[in-house]
């Protein structure tokens, strides 16, 4: 069950990072302060980022830090993924080498099939 709220985690976290990138491009920003804090998107990243947290802080209870952390790497996966699909950015070679080495970062981290796993 930790895992699966592990997930809904990431999922969030991509979700609101989505959300800020929507709200950037509808204008948002520190340009100004009370409009940006009418922006239908900026306030669902802001509401998304407060549930997260406080699934975050229920799965600190029953998971240690070291095992959830290096999941949350995925973040850096799929957030550009998602900026690739649903607003058309680009990934050069050298974002993909270091996505590729963030994977291999998680695996050797979370010990999944880790020759150092001790």
């Amino acid at each position: 069950m930790a895992y699966l709220k592990l997930a809904g985690f990431l999922l969030m976290i991509v979700a609101g990072q989505i959300c800020f990138k929507k709200a950037a491009l509808s204008g948002a920003g520190l340009d100004s302060i009370f409009q940006s804090l009418m922006n239908k998107w900026l306030l669902g990243a802001f509401a998304i980022y407060g549930v997260a947290t406080f699934i975050w802080v229920t799965l600190l209870r029953t998971m240690p830090l070291s095992t959830a952390y290096p999941f949350i790497a995925l973040g850096f996966i799929l957030v550009p993924l998602a900026g690739v699909f649903l607003f058309g950015e680009h990934l050069s070679v050298t974002q993909w080498v270091g996505t590729g080495m963030i994977v291999l970062g998680i695996i050797l981290a979370g010990g999944v099939g880790s020759p150092f796993n001790g």
